[in-house]
């Protein structure tokens, strides 16, 4: 997952690199750090659990959910090309619903940033006892939450730099694993003793292990392998040419989706079903046949440290969130308020008490803790995309007063913003079939109930230290550049 602060400075650390002033981003610019940035642990310890619920038609649920991804993406890209605005998207949200909905939709996604942190400090953890099995896991994740907590109080804040040579870790690991399956289909290498490799289902039944109602619920973990897509809309403001927005989406997720796509398939083709377990990346299981001593674990090596540097940056993003809030008078103004190397202590704090919670579930429900996080940062996410999908929906007629003579517009409007809103839908339906993540969704909902609840107290009574509800910040552009599509 990745959050606006991220990858604001993932654009400034490309932008140091070049001579020239002004906006000088292309498309493949946006394309590539997007590719690498929104690859996380949710993919990589997630399929273990999607495969176990959809068996090899979770990859045809991939393409699917790179569909949905891009239509998302394509909805905050419209509304931020078209009305520019500093901050999340909760902004366009209080534009088309009121200050309530902007109220709600900061705090979903402050919350949904806590839980995936949360859920990557639970990847971590299980990561990390592969290799010490004897080990409880709520030590590793004590461990890796005091270490990011630690970090992020240091005042360390050029995070694009790190995260940009992580995403470029992560990419490469999966493309490397993805020749590696490749030369073991084609015979040029072996695992000892020698196991030919595994052949893709003909038969529905085979496709569908657990049936069309098996399957679904893994839905809600392909979703999540794709959040952060959302911030990447935010950023297109950031091209040199705004109008070649959709081909950096179109190739993002294309890209993203081939690789998620290519190296679940070698992976289903390496190891049989049976052996895909939810205590290690799958990944790690399939090179693990070949005995070569040391490429599993270097590979497990390489997530860890992708994952670790995600989590930190995360942590840091979502305290940003937090300031946001209070600046904006949606939480309370004490929680703005910085030391002398910059850190915001209050806000840290607060956000330092999901790492505590992931670390008591490790400890209270060491063997589920890791779907539970999931389920419920997944739908949290997903729920944010609603929000996106519908203020854009309701947002749109401005955009089109404003007469453009080449306006960026979502492919397939509104047919297709209503299919995506749909898949979602569908998706939180899914999860709810299913005992363990029916946790998840109750969990998610009862806090969105209570965030609402909330808001609609501020309503008819405002806090002392709370401030206004937060107008939007700026107002719809009047005069624009007919080939630029933004503000002179």
């Amino acid at each position: 997952m990745l959050f606006r602060r991220q990858a604001e400075q993932l654009m400034e650390h490309r932008q140091q690199k070049k001579s020239h002033k002004g906006k000088e981003m292309r498309w493949w610019d946006l394309a590539f750090i997007g590719t690498g940035a929104v690859i996380g642990a949710g993919f990589f310890l997630g399929t273990a659990l999607s495969i176990h619920l959809a068996g090899p038609s979770l990859l045809l649920l991939y393409l699917l959910g790179g569909l949905t991804a891009f239509l998302v993406f394509n909805s905050l890209a419209d509304m931020s090309l078209h009305d520019p605005q500093p901050g999340s998207f909760r902004v366009y949200a209080r534009k088309a619903f009121g200050p309530s909905m902007g109220f709600i939709s900061g705090w979903m996604y402050w919350l949904a940033g806590i839980l995936i942190m949360s859920s990557e400090v639970a990847a971590l953890s299980i990561f990390t006892r592969y290799w010490f099995p004897g080990i409880p896991l709520f030590v590793f994740a004590a461990f890796y939450s005091l270490l990011a907590l630690a970090i992020n109080l240091l005042g360390v804040h050029d995070f694009g730099r790190i995260e940009s040579l992580f995403g470029l870790l992560k990419t490469s690991s999966l493309l490397i694993f993805i020749v590696f399956g490749l030369f073991y289909v084609i015979g040029l290498i072996n695992p000892l003793p020698y196991t030919a490799p595994q052949t893709l289902p003909i038969t529905a039944a085979r496709w569908l292990p657990n049936g069309l109602l098996g399957a679904w619920p893994a839905m809600i973990f392909v979703l999540f392998s794709y959040g952060g897509i959302e911030v990447m809309g935010i950023m297109s403001t950031e091209l040199k040419n705004p109008k070649e927005v959709g081909r950096s989406g179109r190739v993002m997720l294309v890209a993203l989706t081939l690789i998620y796509s290519a190296a679940l398939l070698f992976a289903l083709l390496m190891v049989p079903l049976y052996r895909v377990s939810a205590v290690e990346s799958p990944f790690v299981s399939a090179l693990s046949i070949f005995h070569f001593g040391f490429i599993d674990s270097l590979l497990n090596l390489l997530i860890i440290s992708a994952a670790f540097s995600t989590m930190v940056g995360a942590l840091f993003a979502v305290t940003n969130v937090m300031v946001s809030l209070a600046d904006d008078g949606d939480a309370p103004l004490l929680l703005n308020g910085r030391n002398r190397r910059g850190v915001a202590l209050p806000a840290l704090s607060l956000s330092g008490l999901g790492l505590a919670g992931a670390v008591l579930l490790s400890f209270l429900l060491p063997n589920t803790f890791y779907e539970y996080l999931t389920t419920a940062a997944g739908v949290m996410l997903i729920m944010n995309w609603l929000i996106i999908l519908s203020a854009q929906m309701k947002n749109n007629p401005l955009y089109i007063k404003q007469h453009l003579k080449e306006r960026y517009q979502v492919p397939g409007y509104p047919y297709s913003s209503y299919g995506a809103m749909a898949v979602i839908l569908l998706t939180i339906v899914g999860a709810i079939l299913m005992p363990l993540q029916r946790t998840g969704v109750i969990v998610s909902l009862a806090l969105v109930l209570l965030i609402a609840l909330a808001s609609r107290l501020r309503s008819l009574e405002l806090k002392p230290g709370w401030g206004r509800l937060a107008p939007a910040r700026k107002r719809l552009p009047e005069n624009k550049d007919p080939e630029r599509g933004r503000e002179e």
